[in-house]
């Protein structure tokens, strides 16, 4: 375990050493995950093999979350550089899935893994990893190579789980984790439109000087743009300032990209927004915490709690008192997870098993005015957002429920922004169980990308805000 991480973690209970043993509990669940993603196959030709690092990375101990050591390119170095966005590393990335063209060009493209500095929550200087992807396509729209930044969904707390570790391999399954790199589809459909692609991987989330700050506001609208920034400047990309950008992302990555669109504005004018698609974003927490905690999700409730404890002081102090010693044991372990491992862990715990009161974790939250106003600070909505904005929501999503989603839309609505909402209508797919969540994320992704690809174009979008009080 690395120094930097163990003094960054020292004044919380929830304090996680990435390098310990993991609980037998947490073994026999992944066990059975692998039984049930026996029949996954991850196939591809990997590329070629990694740059050296700098040597203020490679001179820290390596870091090992639940036996898989993370390389030393995602350590941080002690001085970051003074501007949002700069570049402070870069090196090969191989892709786990590519085949080379017919030109002998690696498609979808050629990648480079990133470490860029951005500001935290807090207004501080951090280090944020991702990848950035060259694409083989060309683009056939108008105007220079548009560039769009994802915002991965759901991957999990520990930084074996990191979007752009994924992007290297598909499934990681060893005995002690699983991790499927799922956002791997629309990533390469995005490069198949001939626009580049940038993955931020969050703050905490592959960095390991810290804890991920799952679904925190401010921390991932800010990595996400100034993984726009970052990009531009890649030794070989094509995109510039100039470049049009997109946003995307569906679940943690739709409140990413919606919080992004609003922050855009003050934060990264110079990023030349074109279009954002938000899917299922979180934009209530205290909502959302209601639909994960029982849910087949729940551990996400365990990581949301975590990285809220290490960003927010008030929480932080809630955490303490209400979390009981099982509970913070509990914690611990799912911040190493990633979904599969938080699946077969923690699936369908009911939060107030972690609390010394067995209120729910929801139930303490609202009866103290410290945590509330924590978590209100994190509602989405509030701003206007730059740029057109797409907005999907399953109207029978039980795990970020449709209402809040939903009202995210009237309230940007509200607010004069350009919005285009589609409510998915699928029958009830099963309650608590994730499918209701995640069908959409499929059978819209196409619309998505199609209406992403317009805006890159410079086609103008048209508002369907009128039809807001008939639709569901």
């Amino acid at each position: 375990m690395s120094r930097k991480r163990s003094r960054s973690r020292s004044t919380l209970t929830t304090a996680v050493h990435r390098t310990t043993t993991h609980p037998a509990a947490g073994r026999r669940s992944t066990s059975a995950g692998l039984r049930l993603l026996a029949g996954v196959v991850a196939a591809g030709t990997v590329c070629a093999g990694l740059s050296a690092v700098p040597a203020s990375a490679a001179a820290t101990e390596p870091v090992v979350s639940r036996g898989v050591t993370i390389p030393a390119f995602y350590t941080p170095p002690t001085e970051l550089p003074a501007a949002n966005g700069a570049l402070i590393r870069t090196e090969a990335l191989p892709l786990g899935l590519s085949i080379p063209g017919l030109d002998g060009r690696p498609m979808p493209g050629t990648a480079t893994r990133l470490m860029y500095r951005s500001t935290d929550s807090a207004g501080l200087p951090v280090a944020v990893t991702g990848a950035y992807i060259e694409p083989t396509a060309a683009w056939k729209g108008s105007g220079p190579r548009p560039l769009v930044a994802v915002a991965s969904g759901t991957m999990g707390q520990g930084d074996q789980c990191a979007p752009s570790f994924a992007l290297q391999h598909p499934l990681t399954l060893n005995g002690d984790t699983v991790s499927v790199g799922y956002e791997a589809l629309a990533v390469y459909r995005l490069l198949a439109t001939g626009a580049a692609v940038v993955v931020t991987d969050y703050v905490g989330l592959g960095a390991t000087d810290r804890l991920h700050t799952y679904v925190n506001r401010l921390d991932q609208a800010h990595a996400l743009l100034d993984a726009a920034r970052a990009a531009r400047a890649v030794p070989g990309a094509s995109v510039t300032a100039a470049s049009r950008t997109g946003l995307y992302g569906y679940s943690q990555g739709g409140g990413a990209s919606a919080a992004a669109a609003e922050l855009q504005p003050s934060y990264a004018p110079d990023v030349r927004l074109a279009g954002t698609y938000a899917g299922a974003p979180p934009a209530d927490l205290t909502s959302v915490m209601k639909g994960i905690d029982g849910s087949a999700l729940a551990g996400a409730l365990a990581w949301s709690i975590s990285g809220f404890a290490q960003a927010d002081p008030d929480l932080r102090a809630v955490v303490d008192a209400n979390i009981s010693a099982t509970g913070k044991a509990a914690l611990k372990d799912a911040s190493t997870m990633c979904v599969g491992d938080a699946l077969f862990g923690y699936g369908f715990t009911k939060s107030g098993k972690w609390t010394t009161s067995g209120r729910s974790i929801g139930e303490i939250i609202a009866a103290d005015p410290r945590a509330k106003a924590a978590l209100d600070k994190q509602r989405i909505g509030t701003l206007k957002p730059a740029g057109p904005v797409r907005l999907a929501t399953g109207v029978q999503d039980d795990i970020v429920p449709h209402a809040q989603a939903r009202q995210l839309a009237l309230d940007w609505c509200g607010k004069g922004a350009d919005v285009t909402y589609d409510a998915i209508k699928l029958p009830n797919l099963g309650d608590k169980i994730l499918t209701n969540h995640l069908v959409p994320l499929i059978t819209d992704q196409g619309d998505a990308i199609s209406w992403l690809t317009d805006r890159l174009s410079g086609k103008p979008a048209t508002s369907n805000c009128w039809t807001m009080p008939i639709q569901l």
